[in-house]
């Protein structure tokens, strides 16, 4: 197990058992997050893509919130009144639209236990997970229009492909707090579990991707995150491409043998 704690920007990561593990920790903000903590979670997913120790990802927060959303208070660049054309869309797309997109992009397969409330851009980073696990005090909130604001982070992107445009506007229209089991309902959240069950299954969960064949998990990602946006003849070709690509991995090959042989497979990750 390899550790760190990036006390300056309050992300904790470690790798245990081929898992990174990532923690939000500023639980005064209810994990609020900062730029420097943005930039690290990107450098972070975008590192453990490429990294052959890493196979799995979860990604939680310390205290009673999961994260709420962008750090308004936060140093962020030229006061309102300072601002030329072109600066709101410009941080936009070098803030919530990259962090969002390191876990869309993440080879690995990502987990998000949220321990509690995940508002705003913290929404929008728990619903790119590949998995979503709650607490059951955990709850979902597009807080947005409360502030008079659009939603960012992909937030318009995400949900209507995840529950379609009607329930979608309803929670964007409203802000309305979406509580762990009506999420669940609702196609947002894998599974509700009591809070101090929260980290064990996550735990387990992760071992099992960890354990998997890792580059054919990541191209499943890879073609389901894709045909949402595609029509069939693209689809069936990107699945073609990714078949051909996986044959000549060691563990589409040990997958066969073990097939053979009657056995379990033992998967390498490559």
């Amino acid at each position: 197990m390899t550790a760190s704690d990036d006390t300056a920007d309050r992300v904790l990561h470690r790798i245990e058992d081929a898992v990174l593990w990532l923690t939000l920790d500023r639980p005064e903000a209810l994990n609020a997050i900062t730029p420097a903590q943005r930039d690290r979670l990107i450098t972070l997913l975008e590192s453990a893509g490429a990294d052959p120790a890493v196979r799995a990802v979860v990604l939680t927060a310390t205290g009673r919130g999961f994260c709420a959303g962008a750090d308004l208070r936060a140093p962020a660049g030229a006061a309102p009144a300072e601002r030329a054309v072109g600066d709101v869309s410009r941080t936009l797309r070098r803030g919530a639209q990259r962090l969002v997109a390191a876990v869309l992009d993440c080879e690995k397969p990502v987990i998000a236990a949220v321990n509690g409330t995940a508002a705003g851009l913290g929404a929008q980073l728990a619903l790119a997970c590949d998995l979503v696990l709650a607490a059951e005090e955990a709850r979902f909130i597009q807080v947005f229009a409360r502030r008079g604001l659009v939603p960012d982070g992909g937030g318009a992107y995400l949900l209507p492909r995840l529950i379609g445009p009607q329930r979608a506007k309803e929670l964007m229209f409203f802000g309305d707090a979406l509580t762990a089991t009506d999420a669940e309902r609702l196609g947002l959240v894998n599974r509700v579990v009591p809070g101090p069950e929260l980290a064990p299954t996550a735990r387990r969960w992760a071992h099992r991707l960890a354990q998997g064949p890792t580059r054919a998990l990541a191209l499943t990602k890879q073609l389901v995150n894709a045909s949402l946006e595609s029509d069939r003849g693209t689809a069936f070709a990107a699945e073609a491409a990714a078949q051909e690509l996986n044959m000549g991995t060691g563990d589409a090959k040990e997958g066969v043998a073990s097939f053979v042989e009657r056995r379990k497979p033992r998967f390498g990750g490559r």
